[in-house]
């Protein structure tokens, strides 16, 4: 069925409501575009993050559970992915991702495996075995379902925000000794690396703070470097201490959470709540002290999207460096066709 509608006389505006409508137009135009399309979902997973055909694929053990001097009572779960190319001859560069089972998951944000997978075949980064492992729960704590990070069914929010350094005892202490039961790691922190998102990160980088002995790499996403169990210091803590041997990659969002309680003139902030904020603060006291600091700044939310759309470029930065093989006869061909 068509319509058709009256005509119209035209119309003569004064010349300020044109302008008053023309920016009405303007801003309800931006929020209907902002409205249609999330800032998050602008952030798409790239084929360096999906299996590739004729890629080797690595393997991934069941979940193990660590039981913890460090936490008494309180049950660790941890899987391992092994690459194709692990050879037990030749210690295995290691990272360790936090909340495992987010980075694990084969449909999820990061899907690890896959972008280990092809940058390990393509050389961009070492031989390198991935730890999962998730916040210590007791046996009367609910299990976390994969939607659930655990802040209220574990023990996730002392493990991992807490400065201190029981969660640190934890990695070093308790699970590099039960992996190098079963393989063959390297001992050198320059072949091992440690990371996480939200409190995740902020957890991994704590590692590496206490035990830059055994670890000298961190990948923080959307970090939590806030007053949760007193964060928010970090940046000062590292200008007052001397600096130690860590390569950092942060990544976060301008919209993450930014402290706001309220509306309007009655609004208040508290800037040690701020998790943008915070994460800046971070990049310019590890600047400052001469650290071998990388960082982006998305548009995105307190969201994993454009972490793990850019973990495969994170990856080649923190990694950049390892002694890659340099043979004339290996003419090999390891791109990824995508048509």
């Amino acid at each position: 069925m068509s319509t058709t509608s009256c005509p119209r006389s035209p119309v003569s505006w004064p010349p300020s409501t044109v302008t008053t409508l023309f920016r009405i137009l303007l801003l309800t135009s931006g929020l209907s575009g902002a409205l249609a399309a999330p800032t998050d979902d602008v952030y798409k997973l790239g084929p360096d993050s999906l299996a590739q055909e004729g890629v080797p694929k690595g393997t991934i053990g069941p979940w193990i559970k660590l039981p913890s001097e460090a936490y008494p009572g309180t049950l660790h779960d941890y899987c391992v992915y092994v690459p194709a190319q692990y050879n037990a001859a030749k210690p295995a560069a290691l990272m360790i991702f936090q909340d495992g089972q987010a980075f694990l998951h084969p449909e999820g944000d990061y899907r690890v495996p896959a972008v280990f997978d092809n940058l390990i075949y393509r050389r961009e980064m070492p031989v390198t075995i991935a730890v999962f492992i998730n916040p210590g729960r007791t046996p009367e704590q609910p299990v976390a379902s994969r939607k659930d990070w655990g802040d209220r069914s574990t023990n996730r929010p002392q493990e991992y925000n807490a400065l201190d350094d029981k969660y640190a005892r934890v990695i070093v202490n308790e699970l590099l000794p039960a992996l190098k039961k079963q393989y063959a790691i390297s001992d050198r922190a320059e072949d091992r690396a440690i990371g996480g998102a939200s409190s995740g990160a902020i957890a991994a980088f704590t590692v590496a703070w206490h035990r830059p002995d055994q670890f000298s790499k961190v990948l923080s996403t959307i970090g939590s470097f806030t007053n949760l169990r007193g964060g928010h210091v970090y940046p000062d803590l590292i200008r007052s201490s001397e600096r130690k041997p860590i390569r950092i990659f942060l990544q976060d969002g301008l919209n993450d959470n930014r402290a706001l309680r309220g509306e309007g003139e009655n609004a208040t902030y508290n800037p040690e709540r701020d998790w943008h904020a915070q994460n800046r603060k971070m990049v310019a006291a590890l600047t400052e002290k001469g650290y071998d600091v990388n960082f982006t700044w998305g548009i995105g939310t307190h969201s994993n999207k454009q972490g793990g759309a850019i973990l495969p470029e994170m990856l080649r930065w923190l990694w950049r460096d390892y002694p890659r093989p340099d043979n004339p006869r290996d003419s090999s061909n390891r791109t990824l066709f995508v048509p």
